[in-house]
């Protein structure tokens, strides 16, 4: 008589699956892609990496100290925050504005909303966006890759002291004999230059002296991964990569001189990197199949109009934001019908119930099965009171 009994409500049995492992998985598929920035760009690289990283860990650390959001450093999503965000900034951004990013990206994405799962937009993502607009001359500032001597010394505008206009890297470029215009990203030569990059470079990142950023064939392998893992829902970046490219291969048939053609258009700039780890964020994104769809095209689209219409060269960031936002709206209107709610047996009375029947028997059938009920009014009796 002293055991207890403990009652839960369902589901009784959990799967393997949890949020540590996925997490872990995340970031497991994150380290060869972090691992090419760092050989790209090197120690300047490396220690954005750590500095953005450490600064999402140790806000997340307060907040959960302070009592501000729930969880624990242990599920690994401030890790994904640090790594992510890293890998969108400039590998020559100054340390402590990447400090500032993963600080703000932390306390405003996830803390402001109580913590993992709470979050209405991706916390990389929002830190990005606040640098993007405090610091708009340092986030343009990009740097070639595969320069030498990059394991050996910091890009001069990465040890900038805070509050302080980091040095212009023009002169340190000319001393390694390096034309300051590769110092511009493919997105933005073709945007004001009017120069799209060789299809080899653009696939693999590994163009002499480019300004690009992680290969989009790594990308797609590493997130092969996860979705063979069942840890991301495939039909996300299958759906922003296909409408991007849908959408732009139209507007280059119409106009093939203005416009670039569809492979330039996923393989330059950060849309695969955007489709793959930062769409599919679980707790951002949609959960019903056709929301998923919908949600992704939303997001591919956007980004062709931003880039191409917008005064940016890059659009992912907003358009992944805005779908973050229309979110909820998408779940709304994409839910499933439960089962024997149909068309052809939708009641006309407003209050009448559904019969549960199969949406595929006929309404003849349908009127067979189900009896029809008589909805009586609540009239007062002959004394006055109700009945």
């Amino acid at each position: 008589m002293s055991a207890s009994i403990e009652i839960r409500p369902a589901p009784h049995v959990k799967g393997p699956r949890s949020v540590e492992k996925i997490m872990r998985n995340v970031v497991y598929a994150l380290l060869p892609i972090c691992a090419f920035f760092v050989f790209q760009y090197g120690i300047s690289a490396l220690a954005l990496i750590v500095v953005v990283t450490a600064a999402c860990l140790l806000t997340e650390r307060w907040l959960i100290a302070t009592g501000t959001q729930s969880g624990r450093l242990g599920d690994y999503s401030a890790t994904i925050t640090g790594l992510l965000l890293a890998l969108t900034l400039p590998p020559g951004f100054p340390l402590w504005m990447g400090a500032v990013a993963g600080g703000i990206g932390i306390a405003l994405g996830k803390g402001l909303f109580g913590g993992l799962g709470h979050n209405t937009f991706n916390p990389a993502l929002l830190g990005r966006a606040f640098v993007q607009a405090a610091f708009p001359t340092a986030i343009a500032s990009y740097t070639p890759a595969l320069l030498p001597g990059r394991f050996a010394e910091f890009i001069p505008s990465s040890l900038a002291w805070p509050l302080m206009v980091p040095p212009d890297t023009t002169a340190w470029l000319a001393q390694l004999q390096i034309d300051a215009l590769t110092s511009a990203t493919p997105l933005a030569r073709w945007k004001f230059e009017g120069i799209s990059g060789g299809p080899l470079e653009l696939l693999t990142s590994l163009g002499s002296h480019l300004a690009v950023g992680p290969a989009p064939l790594l990308i797609v392998a590493c997130g092969s991964y996860l979705a063979a893992r069942r840890f991301l829902d495939w039909r996300i970046p299958l759906a922003v990569l296909g409408s991007a490219a849908a959408l732009a291969g139209a507007l280059h048939l119409i106009d093939g001189a203005r416009y670039p053609d569809p492979f330039f258009t996923l393989c330059a700039g950060g849309l695969v990197l955007g489709a793959v780890f930062m769409a599919t964020d679980m707790a951002t994104s949609p959960v019903t199949p056709r929301g998923m769809w919908v949600y992704g095209a939303l997001i591919g689209v956007l980004t062709v109009l931003i880039r191409y219409y917008g005064g940016l060269p890059e659009g992912v960031m907003y358009a992944i934001l805005i779908g973050n936002a229309a979110t909820p709206l998408i779940e709304r209107i994409t839910q499933p019908l439960p089962f024997g709610r149909h068309t052809l047996l939708k009641p006309k009375r407003r209050g009448a119930s559904y019969p549960l029947t199969p949406a595929y028997i006929s309404r003849e059938e349908a009127a067979a099965v189900t009896p029809k009920k008589k909805i009586l009014k609540n009239k007062p009796d002959k004394d006055g009171g109700q009945p």
